[in-house]
């Protein structure tokens, strides 16, 4: 985490490069391709702050569009192949990715970029009119958070608050992988008491499955193996659903690790979680998936915690390759 003078030095840096990218034009503010619920709230929360900015992307996960929905949230779906951007555009900012791949749109030329993340990782070639910042905190909408809360306080409403505490949550794991700073954020965010945390948490948490997407995660759980890898127990699967929350049923079970992969239309994913005892003892999730990433092609990265990689390569031959990987590490006790 860095500290409160530089924290501060770079949110006015980032202000005077939005507020010099809004006076140019349109500036879309935009997410990463899974639509967690992360990157969408740290993406409508952002363009609330000012008139020419518009939350759009590709995709909208489960949380985020239910959200959206319940709040009104003005937020562009976009085209991966028709993506038509504004003839005026001051700039562009990209929220929670940690390489162009991760919002699976083509950037138009000559734009000037701006890129908030918290990712370990970054695979961005930027240029000197475009920003980078990149803190190392849990979740991307503390960084909007931060910004709002000295640039924009006016526009940290009730439903705004709710999108950025959503992400948090959602992001730290119910705040399984949190930090001090994650803890003063959510603080922050709650301090004028009119959200009842308990109740929201129950909300995000009360999200329904159809009896198809129960039965995918019953068998993913049948699937599932328990093995050695060096140091570290990994518990891997695979599904074509839900990866995410069966990863997380599988380290509720004790897993250190826990794996899931999926392939679909030509694309394998992985998407791995592993339990807070185990990033402590070394394991950083982000990492693993980006050496992924450098051996077999494609994107990977995250956080220690939670990370994912995607590309051409066999299942088997992915999640081989990330098992090897664990296996390399040492353990800190």
């Amino acid at each position: 985490m860095k500290g409160i003078h530089e924290q501060e030095e770079q949110l006015e840096a980032l202000h005077q490069w939005l507020s010099s990218a809004c006076s140019k034009g349109a500036v879309p503010v935009i997410t990463g391709k899974n639509g967690d619920m992360d990157t969408v709230g740290s993406a409508i929360a952002l363009a609330s702050s000012h008139p020419n900015m518009m939350a759009c992307g590709l995709h909208l996960g489960r949380t985020a569009k239910r959200l959206v929905e319940q709040f009104q949230a003005p937020f562009r779906k976009l085209s991966a192949q028709q993506t038509v951007w504004p003839q005026s555009m001051g700039g562009i900012v990209v929220v929670d990715a940690a390489a162009p791949g991760q919002i699976g749109l083509q950037l138009p030329k000559d734009v000037p970029v701006c890129v908030l993340d918290h990712h370990a990782t970054n695979d961005w070639d930027l240029s000197d009119d475009d920003f980078n910042l990149q803190w190392s905190v849990r979740a991307t909408t503390q960084i909007v958070e931060s910004y709002l809360n000295h640039y924009s306080s006016g526009t940290r409403s009730l439903e705004v608050r709710k999108m950025l505490l959503a992400g948090l949550i959602t992001d730290t794991g119910r705040f399984k992988h949190a930090d001090l700073g994650a803890f003063q954020s959510a603080n922050t965010l709650l301090e004028t008491g009119d959200i009842d945390y308990a109740e929201f948490v129950e909300s995000l948490e009360s999200e329904a499955t159809s009896p198809s997407e129960r039965g995918s995660l019953l068998r993913g759980l049948q699937r599932a193996n328990s093995i050695d890898s060096g140091h570290w127990n990994i518990v891997h699967t695979y599904a074509g659903t839900l990866e995410g929350r069966l990863a997380g049923l599988l380290i509720g079970t004790g897993a250190e690790i826990a794996l899931v992969s999926r392939y679909r239309d030509g694309v394998t994913r992985l998407t791995a979680r592993a339990s807070r005892a185990a990033t402590k003892a070394g394991i950083h999730l982000g990492e693993l998936m980006s050496s992924v990433a450098e051996q077999l092609g494609g994107e990977g990265g995250g956080h220690d915690g939670a990370a994912g990689w995607s590309g051409s390569i066999d299942r088997i031959a992915a999640e081989s390759a990330f098992i090897a990987q664990v296996a390399n590490l040492p353990r800190m006790e």
